[in-house]
Protein backbone atom coordinates (compact mmCIF):
# COMPACT_ATOMS: atom_id res chain seq x y z
CA UNK A 1 0.00 0.00 0.00
CA UNK A 2 1.58 2.98 -1.07
CA UNK A 3 1.95 6.14 1.88
CA UNK A 4 -0.74 8.42 0.59
CA UNK A 5 -3.36 5.16 0.17
CA UNK A 6 -2.43 4.34 3.96
CA UNK A 7 -2.61 8.08 4.97
CA UNK A 8 -6.15 7.45 3.25
CA UNK A 9 -7.16 4.55 5.06
CA UNK A 10 -6.13 5.65 8.39
CA UNK A 11 -7.85 9.24 7.78
CA UNK A 12 -11.35 7.03 6.91
CA UNK A 13 -10.74 4.96 10.06
CA UNK A 14 -10.26 8.02 12.31
CA UNK A 15 -13.46 9.38 10.14
CA UNK A 16 -15.86 6.41 11.13
CA UNK A 17 -14.44 6.70 15.08
CA UNK A 18 -16.00 10.51 14.36
CA UNK A 19 -19.19 9.09 12.80
CA UNK A 20 -19.94 7.09 15.22
CA UNK A 21 -19.86 9.45 17.82
CA UNK A 22 -22.41 11.55 16.05
CA UNK A 23 -19.88 13.76 14.91
CA UNK A 24 -20.30 15.32 11.87
CA UNK A 25 -23.11 12.95 11.38
CA UNK A 26 -24.09 12.68 7.09
CA UNK A 27 -27.37 14.32 5.69
CA UNK A 28 -28.63 16.58 3.25
CA UNK A 29 -26.34 18.88 1.67
CA UNK A 30 -27.44 22.68 2.25
CA UNK A 31 -28.46 24.45 -1.42
CA UNK A 32 -26.05 27.08 -2.51
CA UNK A 33 -27.72 30.74 -2.65
CA UNK A 34 -27.31 33.06 -5.64
CA UNK A 35 -26.20 36.32 -4.08
CA UNK A 36 -25.01 39.74 -4.90
CA UNK A 37 -21.47 41.02 -3.88
CA UNK A 38 -21.08 43.08 -0.99
CA UNK A 39 -21.30 46.96 -2.28
CA UNK A 40 -18.49 47.94 0.37
CA UNK A 41 -15.51 45.88 0.24
CA UNK A 42 -11.36 46.01 1.52
CA UNK A 43 -9.04 48.54 -1.15
CA UNK A 44 -6.48 45.81 -1.94
CA UNK A 45 -2.99 45.76 -0.06
CA UNK A 46 0.14 44.54 -0.93
CA UNK A 47 1.25 41.36 0.93
CA UNK A 48 -1.10 38.63 2.40
CA UNK A 49 -4.29 39.25 4.97
CA UNK A 50 -5.78 36.58 7.12
CA UNK A 51 -9.67 35.99 7.72
CA UNK A 52 -11.22 33.31 10.29
CA UNK A 53 -14.67 32.34 9.08
CA UNK A 54 -17.01 29.34 10.85
CA UNK A 55 -19.58 27.40 9.34
CA UNK A 56 -20.06 24.36 10.88
CA UNK A 57 -18.05 21.30 10.79
CA UNK A 58 -14.52 22.90 9.45
CA UNK A 59 -13.93 19.56 6.55
CA UNK A 60 -16.45 21.31 3.94
CA UNK A 61 -15.40 25.19 5.16
CA UNK A 62 -11.59 24.24 4.52
CA UNK A 63 -12.58 22.26 1.17
CA UNK A 64 -14.02 25.47 -0.22
CA UNK A 65 -11.80 27.95 0.53
CA UNK A 66 -8.51 25.74 -1.02
CA UNK A 67 -10.38 25.82 -4.11
CA UNK A 68 -10.32 29.45 -4.42
CA UNK A 69 -8.03 31.41 -6.46
CA UNK A 70 -6.23 34.01 -4.33
CA UNK A 71 -6.12 32.01 -1.35
CA UNK A 72 -2.43 30.75 0.26
CA UNK A 73 -3.24 28.29 2.86
CA UNK A 74 -7.00 27.29 4.72
CA UNK A 75 -6.56 25.70 7.71
CA UNK A 76 -9.03 24.08 9.49
CA UNK A 77 -9.13 25.16 13.64
CA UNK A 78 -10.65 26.84 16.61
CA UNK A 79 -11.69 30.22 17.25
CA UNK A 80 -13.58 32.19 19.75
CA UNK A 81 -12.37 30.46 23.10
CA UNK A 82 -8.89 29.63 25.46
CA UNK A 83 -5.42 28.11 23.95
CA UNK A 84 -6.20 25.17 27.03
CA UNK A 85 -9.24 24.17 25.40
CA UNK A 86 -8.75 23.93 21.84
CA UNK A 87 -8.95 20.26 20.87
CA UNK A 88 -11.62 18.54 19.48
CA UNK A 89 -12.64 16.32 21.73
CA UNK A 90 -13.12 19.36 24.62
CA UNK A 91 -14.23 21.73 21.59
CA UNK A 92 -17.06 19.20 20.27
CA UNK A 93 -18.77 19.35 24.43
CA UNK A 94 -20.15 22.59 23.10
CA UNK A 95 -19.44 24.63 26.19
CA UNK A 96 -15.90 25.46 25.46
CA UNK A 97 -16.67 29.11 23.53
CA UNK A 98 -14.86 27.56 20.14
CA UNK A 99 -16.35 27.25 16.95
CA UNK A 100 -14.72 25.04 14.05
CA UNK A 101 -13.30 27.58 11.86
CA UNK A 102 -11.21 28.21 8.96
CA UNK A 103 -8.08 30.78 8.83
CA UNK A 104 -7.60 31.89 5.25
CA UNK A 105 -4.58 33.60 4.17
CA UNK A 106 -5.12 35.10 1.04
CA UNK A 107 -3.61 37.35 -2.04
CA UNK A 108 -5.94 40.69 -1.69
CA UNK A 109 -4.52 41.44 -5.22
CA UNK A 110 -6.41 37.85 -6.39
CA UNK A 111 -9.39 38.17 -3.87
CA UNK A 112 -10.77 40.43 -1.48
CA UNK A 113 -12.15 40.08 1.41
CA UNK A 114 -15.25 40.82 0.49
CA UNK A 115 -15.44 38.04 -2.24
CA UNK A 116 -14.64 34.99 0.25
CA UNK A 117 -17.50 36.23 2.54
CA UNK A 118 -19.89 36.14 -0.88
CA UNK A 119 -18.48 32.68 -1.24
CA UNK A 120 -18.59 31.91 2.26
CA UNK A 121 -22.29 32.78 2.43
CA UNK A 122 -23.02 31.77 -0.61
CA UNK A 123 -21.59 27.88 -0.82
CA UNK A 124 -19.81 26.92 1.64
CA UNK A 125 -22.62 27.39 4.23
CA UNK A 126 -25.82 28.36 5.86
CA UNK A 127 -26.01 31.78 7.67
CA UNK A 128 -29.54 31.80 8.99
CA UNK A 129 -28.83 28.32 10.55
CA UNK A 130 -28.21 29.41 14.54
CA UNK A 131 -25.79 27.45 16.58
CA UNK A 132 -26.42 24.50 14.06
CA UNK A 133 -24.85 23.70 10.67
CA UNK A 134 -27.06 20.84 8.75
CA UNK A 135 -27.11 17.90 10.60
CA UNK A 136 -24.60 19.04 13.44
CA UNK A 137 -25.81 20.73 16.54
CA UNK A 138 -24.10 22.90 18.97
CA UNK A 139 -22.64 26.21 19.81
CA UNK A 140 -19.20 24.48 17.59
CA UNK A 141 -21.02 24.95 14.68
CA UNK A 142 -22.43 28.25 14.57
CA UNK A 143 -21.83 30.69 11.96
CA UNK A 144 -19.62 33.63 12.78
CA UNK A 145 -16.65 35.46 11.12
CA UNK A 146 -13.73 36.69 13.13
CA UNK A 147 -12.26 39.93 12.30
CA UNK A 148 -8.56 41.24 12.76
CA UNK A 149 -9.28 44.74 11.98
CA UNK A 150 -11.73 47.46 11.88
CA UNK A 151 -12.18 47.45 7.76
CA UNK A 152 -12.41 43.75 8.00
CA UNK A 153 -15.59 44.43 10.66
CA UNK A 154 -16.71 47.44 8.38
CA UNK A 155 -17.42 45.02 5.38
CA UNK A 156 -18.30 42.01 7.39
CA UNK A 157 -21.33 43.87 9.23
CA UNK A 158 -22.16 46.00 5.98
CA UNK A 159 -22.50 42.98 3.72
CA UNK A 160 -24.77 41.24 6.53
CA UNK A 161 -26.71 44.40 6.48
CA UNK A 162 -26.76 44.56 2.99
CA UNK A 163 -28.05 40.80 2.43
CA UNK A 164 -31.06 41.10 5.08
CA UNK A 165 -31.62 44.27 3.54
CA UNK A 166 -32.17 42.87 0.06
CA UNK A 167 -33.94 39.09 1.45
CA UNK A 168 -30.87 37.25 -0.35
CA UNK A 169 -32.11 34.49 2.53
CA UNK A 170 -35.53 33.33 3.57
CA UNK A 171 -34.44 34.16 7.19
CA UNK A 172 -32.22 37.19 8.46
CA UNK A 173 -28.88 36.18 9.44
CA UNK A 174 -27.45 34.91 12.29
CA UNK A 175 -23.66 34.75 11.81
CA UNK A 176 -21.91 37.07 14.78
CA UNK A 177 -19.05 39.27 13.98
CA UNK A 178 -16.36 38.99 16.71
CA UNK A 179 -12.90 40.38 17.26
CA UNK A 180 -10.21 37.58 16.47
CA UNK A 181 -8.90 36.32 19.88
CA UNK A 182 -6.28 33.19 18.51
CA UNK A 183 -6.55 30.27 16.52
CA UNK A 184 -5.58 27.36 17.06
CA UNK A 185 -5.19 24.78 14.17
CA UNK A 186 -6.85 21.31 14.68
CA UNK A 187 -5.08 17.87 15.13
CA UNK A 188 -3.70 16.77 11.46
CA UNK A 189 -6.27 14.57 11.08
CA UNK A 190 -8.86 17.09 10.07
CA UNK A 191 -7.05 18.64 7.91
CA UNK A 192 -7.19 18.86 3.99
CA UNK A 193 -9.96 15.94 5.21
CA UNK A 194 -12.28 16.49 1.92
CA UNK A 195 -8.98 16.08 -0.45
CA UNK A 196 -7.95 12.93 1.51
CA UNK A 197 -11.13 11.77 1.79
CA UNK A 198 -13.33 12.42 -1.43
CA UNK A 199 -15.68 8.76 -0.84
CA UNK A 200 -16.59 9.75 3.14
CA UNK A 201 -20.47 9.48 3.32
CA UNK A 202 -20.23 13.10 4.91
CA UNK A 203 -18.21 14.66 2.73
CA UNK A 204 -19.97 13.35 -0.37
CA UNK A 205 -23.13 13.83 1.04
CA UNK A 206 -22.20 17.33 2.40
CA UNK A 207 -19.17 18.98 1.29
CA UNK A 208 -18.67 17.95 -2.42
CA UNK A 209 -21.64 19.43 -3.44
CA UNK A 210 -20.40 22.97 -2.35
CA UNK A 211 -17.12 22.63 -4.05
CA UNK A 212 -19.29 21.68 -7.44
CA UNK A 213 -21.66 24.74 -6.20
CA UNK A 214 -18.10 27.13 -6.17
CA UNK A 215 -17.51 25.43 -9.57
CA UNK A 216 -20.44 26.57 -10.95
CA UNK A 217 -21.48 30.00 -8.91
CA UNK A 218 -17.73 31.24 -9.29
CA UNK A 219 -16.14 29.70 -12.15
CA UNK A 220 -13.62 33.10 -12.23
CA UNK A 221 -12.47 32.08 -8.84
CA UNK A 222 -12.46 28.24 -8.56
CA UNK A 223 -9.26 26.62 -8.93
CA UNK A 224 -9.31 22.74 -9.69
CA UNK A 225 -6.81 21.89 -7.51
CA UNK A 226 -6.95 22.98 -3.54
CA UNK A 227 -4.19 24.23 -1.75
CA UNK A 228 -3.15 21.77 0.82
CA UNK A 229 -1.97 22.18 4.05
CA UNK A 230 0.49 18.93 4.09
CA UNK A 231 2.30 17.78 1.25
CA UNK A 232 0.47 14.59 0.00
CA UNK A 233 3.13 11.94 -1.45
CA UNK A 234 2.21 9.33 -3.36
Amino acid sequence: MSTSSHRRSLAALLAATLFSLGVCAADAAEDAVVIPPPAVDEVASAGTETAIFAGGCFWGVQGVFQHVKGVESAVSGYAGGDAKTAQYETVSTGSTGHAEAVQVTFDPKQVSYGKLLQIFFSVAHNPTQLNFQGPDRGTQYRSAVFVSDPQQRKVAESYISQLDKAHAFPQPIVTKVSETTGFYPAEAYHQDFLTLNPTYPYIVHNDLPKIENLKSLFPADYRGKPVLVMKVKG
